[in-house]
């Protein structure tokens, strides 16, 4: 097949250029995948970005409604949405390929990795570009969202279930809810509050504020305790409840 693809990052390829890139990656970027067959038989997230290249030509040569078919037929078999209209670079791979979502106008580089939950998703119901940009080497950790037109520059680190909402430059790593730069160009980035947000150390911010409270009511209980044992020890030979007290004495 000698369809050509002008959209895609790095101009135009043929289709059987694309599916060998797609395919021969897998190996450099999964220790666990092991011969030929097994890549093209058991990865959906391969079966994804194969398809795709299919339905992107069919979209840009305006059969928009076998294109959008067949992306369905996509989803149903692998479990990864892709719309169309999504331009992909060069040796793109999902691993694992589940639950991926890309929309219509999210524009992908070269040598990009997803890894399974990834969202590029839109904040817009507008029509015109909605979507993420990518660069190239990008790297997306499982369950991540990337939302909006921004832009991810080149060699960009993207942690796990991060929420990424503002452009972030090359050489950068991004973590958290919403995403913050921790490392760039590999200087780490330490946070104002001294919390480490690197990816592997993740903070518990919840349980740090419940310590910090626990903490503050035992200094306050301990301030108080002092003056209760003193009062217990004080006699009540100036009490104002004197008279109630020698009632009660006499009475008994």
């Amino acid at each position: 097949m000698m369809f050509f693809s002008p959209h895609q990052p790095g101009g135009a390829r043929s289709l059987w250029q694309e599916w060998h890139a797609d395919v021969s990656c897998v190996f450099a970027r999964d220790p666990a995948a092991r011969n030929l067959i097994e890549v093209l038989l058991a990865y959906p997230g391969v079966h994804a970005v194969i398809l795709h290249r299919i339905s992107h030509r069919w979209w840009y040569a305006n059969w928009k409604f076998s294109a959008r078919l067949l992306a369905a037929f996509t989803r149903w078999l692998t479990n990864v949405d892709i719309h169309p209209g999504a331009t992909i670079g060069k040796r793109f791979f999902i691993d694992h390929g589940a639950g991926v979502v890309i929309g219509e106008t999210a524009i992908i580089g070269n040598d990009v990795t997803l890894y399974h939950g990834v969202t590029l998703g839109g904040t817009s119901w507008n029509k015109g570009r909605r979507h993420p940009s990518l660069g190239d080497n990008v790297l997306v950790g499982a369950g991540a969202k990337i939302l909006g037109a921004i832009t991810l520059g080149n060699n960009v680190r993207v942690g796990a279930n991060s929420v990424v909402i503002k452009d972030v430059p090359p050489c950068c790593t991004v973590i958290g809810i919403p995403g913050r730069v921790i490392q760039n160009k590999g200087i780490k980035i330490q946070n104002a509050q001294g919390i480490d947000l690197d990816h592997n150390v993740m903070p518990d911010p919840i349980g740090k504020a419940i310590n910090c409270l626990v903490e503050r009511l035992d200094k306050l209980e301990s301030g108080q305790q002092q003056p209760l044992v003193v009062i217990q020890n004080e006699s009540c030979t100036e009490c104002e409840a004197d008279s109630v007290c020698h009632n009660e004495t006499e009475g008994a």
